[in-house]
């Protein structure tokens, strides 16, 4: 494993959770937490990109979300698909790299033409990698990866001996990323919720009782501050 620079995490993942409740807790419809839940979303991708992180990943819409009531599921559609078109060019203008994981055949056309089109005007940026998971699941992914490692070998193109943690890997929708040095989750939930399984095997753990919403630059600084003070040693000798 690479050392971090000035112990910053070069790759933080998001579990954004709680707009909901900071909703209800204010008397608002929920639609107005996950509106602001989004706003957020900018809000510290721009900040993390000025202290120098390099990647996040945020959970957005997971595939067990379709549960949800059919009019809380259209809300949330409509709201990433307005977010993502709209953010787009602010992400190109502060040099912002937009990635989109998760099972998109489940997707409404106008919003995988969203994603495509944020995903090809900004693939040139250099800044942080932000990383959406829509539709995104863990074991749905893993089953992904399985069945393109599968074809591989059918088709002759790689040797069952020869599948290794770099196959696996490099069949994920996260291939290109690094796994995550921290992993946030908000509103005092203790779980990972499916949420990148393989990715976070050495990932460190930060929980907060803050709501999504509220979830602001100095909550990050703390989480991070948490992250410097943590001994890493990926199953061998411990470092700082």
């Amino acid at each position: 494993m690479e050392e971090i620079e000035n112990n910053i995490p070069k790759h933080i993942a998001i579990i954004m959770d709680g707009n909901r409740r900071w909703a209800k807790a204010k008397g608002l419809p929920i639609k107005a937490g996950h509106f602001e839940g989004a706003r957020n979303i900018e809000r510290l991708v721009r900040y993390a990109n000025k202290i120098g992180v390099k990647y996040m990943t945020v959970y957005a819409f997971s595939t067990e979300n379709w549960k949800r009531s059919e009019d809380e599921v259209k809300t949330l559609m409509v709201l990433l698909k307005t977010y993502i078109t709209d953010y787009t060019s602010r992400a190109l203008s502060e040099n912002v790299k937009i990635r989109v994981i998760g099972d998109r055949t489940k997707l409404n056309e106008s919003l995988r033409n969203s994603i495509d089109k944020a995903e090809e005007i900004t693939k040139d940026c250099t800044g942080i990698v932000f990383t959406i998971g829509i539709n995104y699941g863990g074991r749905d992914e893993l089953v992904h990866a399985i069945k393109k490692i599968s074809n591989q070998v059918k088709d002759g193109l790689l040797n069952v001996d020869d599948i290794d943690e770099t196959t696996v890997s490099n069949n994920l929708y996260t291939v290109g990323n690094p796994d995550p040095d921290l992993v946030i989750r908000t509103s005092g939930e203790l779980r990972t919720s499916n949420f990148l399984p393989w990715q976070i095997v050495y990932s460190e753990f930060y929980f907060s009782d803050v709501y999504w919403p509220d979830f602001h630059e100095k909550e990050l600084d703390e989480a991070i501050e948490n992250f410097k003070n943590r001994k890493r040693n990926f199953g061998g000798t411990a470092k700082k």
